[in-house]
């Protein structure tokens, strides 16, 4: 008699699936939020000291799954992507024929290092009229608002296993701006491009915290009349959840 029932648990937990051991989910969903204070010269941009701010959604698929990576597709949304650019302050020190100094808030530049210029105006004959120096830098921000997308791109999760999974990302896309930027003659359209690498720390087998370090590149690829654009470090974190 005690035969049947030792057979019936036998069966039932043979039946039972194994616990899948992976940290990876099929489709994940995520919202982020992602800053930068700067930019600089860091690979192909010349634009300095503008900042970025974003808020925006994401979509990845797993590709391929083993006991080394987890080989995802990533989309991004970005609803709302503000660009800031520092705005140039012109300071005229007239030293002739009287000594007076004008300042001038003017457009954005490319780069916020001070530069001094003197300039000299003549009359029709030739005697002089003024002369004095011109020194430029940079004075205050202004936001520019705008939206981006960027449909292509992958994620790799090394040690899919584990709870903690360093990884590497990279995206291409697009961002719109109710301005020019990050100059008056280059475009309110602009491709970018991002690579970066970070950790992500998964809660449970469904949600997860993502933490990561890009390089960022903004760029118009010369289809505007200008085209210095903008390198910067841009720091995310991503909330994600799915299945």
């Amino acid at each position: 008699m005690l035969l049947v029932p030792i057979l019936l648990a036998s069966a039932a937990i043979a039946q039972t699936p194994p616990e899948n051991p992976y940290y990876a989910r099929t489709n994940t969903f995520g919202i982020f939020t992602a800053y930068s204070n700067d930019s600089s010269h860091i690979m192909l941009g010349d634009a300095e000291q503008r900042k970025l701010f974003d808020v925006g959604f994401s979509y990845n698929r797993r590709i391929f799954l083993d006991r080394i990576v987890n080989w995802q597709y990533s989309g991004e949304i970005l609803p709302v992507a503000l660009e800031s650019d520092p705005q140039s302050r012109v300071v005229e020190n007239q030293t002739y024929p009287t000594v007076l100094t004008h300042v001038y808030n003017n457009e954005p530049i490319v780069s916020c290092a001070p530069s001094t210029v003197p300039y000299t105006e003549y009359l029709n004959n030739g005697t002089v009229y003024s002369s004095g120096t011109y020194t430029v830098s940079c004075a205050g921000h202004n936001w520019n608002i705008g939206e981006a997308i960027s449909p292509v791109g992958m994620q790799w999760n090394f040690l899919p296993r584990l709870k903690t999974q360093p990884f590497f990302t990279g995206h291409g896309g697009y961002m719109y701006t109710t301005h020019p930027i990050p100059i008056y003659y280059a475009g309110s359209f602009n491709f970018t491009f991002d690579l970066g690498a970070g950790i992500e720390l998964y809660r449970s087998k469904t949600r997860s915290i993502r933490a990561e370090y890009r390089y960022h590149h903004i760029s118009n690829h010369e289809t505007a009349g200008e085209n210095p654009g903008i390198d910067n470090g841009l720091f995310q974190v991503t909330y994600s959840f799915g299945r």
